[in-house]
């Protein structure tokens, strides 16, 4: 997997502090998708596009990029709708976000409208069914101006998802509902701009690899570190490791 850039870990330490005041959890999902949001509020998101952060339980990178777009959104553990704070659904509950996404991207191509619909799930919610039923429905739809983005760590808040209720090979499997599928390093930004910039007639699904609580040792790869938050002792040893 990539080594962090200076944005990366800035991010990353970012978030600590923004966290600490607001309840200081949800670690390893927040920083498994630092590298997905950087590119997407860095480089992708104009105006007439939309962004769903459907893992709300990763917000709090969320929450630091739209506060230096000049947002104030609610710091709560999970989004709420608040479109004049670039907050565009309420999201937390399992699988909300993907649908809302469906009505997003189906409304702009009713209305002709321009723009793209960017969603990001977790792997623990692609097992829900709005999940599936959101797949089939953009199938359907040929909806070509929505994109969704697995931050696939591979791990959800009571364990691995292989031993909870595995959804690997998921790629093969949307691809079969005439979908475009592209697996990426998620933490390669390199690779994660390619995904987003690719023009497609479909639907376009994009599979990032990513690793649970990247860019601090303690916490990569650690179930425990889905909802946590660290000690003084181990907040230090995360600073250390991000300022390195």
């Amino acid at each position: 997997m990539s080594k962090l850039n200076k944005r990366s870990k800035q991010l990353r330490l970012d978030m600590i502090d923004l966290s600490k005041s607001n309840g200081g959890y949800h670690y390893g999902g927040s920083f498994s998708c630092a590298e997905i949001l950087i590119n997407l509020y860095d480089k992708i998101l104009k105006d007439e596009d939309r962004f769903i952060l459907s893992k709300g339980h990763g917000c709090w990178g969320y929450y630091v990029l739209l506060r230096e777009k000049g947002f104030n959104p609610l710091l709560e553990g999970h989004p709420h709708l608040d479109e004049n704070n670039g907050v565009h659904w309420t999201t937390g509950s399992e699988g909300h976000g993907f649908p809302a996404g469906i009505g997003m991207a189906l409304a702009k191509k009713l209305q002709k409208k321009n723009g793209n619909v960017y969603v990001l799930i977790g792997d623990g919610e692609s097992q829900e069914g709005t999940t599936w039923e959101s797949i089939l429905a953009a199938s359907q739809h040929k909806l070509n101006n929505l994109k969704v983005i697995l931050d696939f760590n591979k791990i959800q808040g009571s364990g691995y998802v292989k031993d909870i209720l595995n959804i690997d090979p998921i790629g093969d499997v949307v691809k079969l509902f005439n979908w475009e599928v592209t697996r990426i390093n998620g933490h390669d930004n390199d690779e994660i701009l390619k995904a987003l910039k690719t023009k497609t007639d479909k639907p376009h699904f994009i599979i990032a690899d990513t690793i649970k609580g990247k860019g601090v040792s303690y916490m990569e790869n650690s179930p425990p570190w889905h909802a946590k938050g660290p000690s003084e002792e181990l907040e230090k040893i995360a600073r250390e490791e991000l300022s390195e």
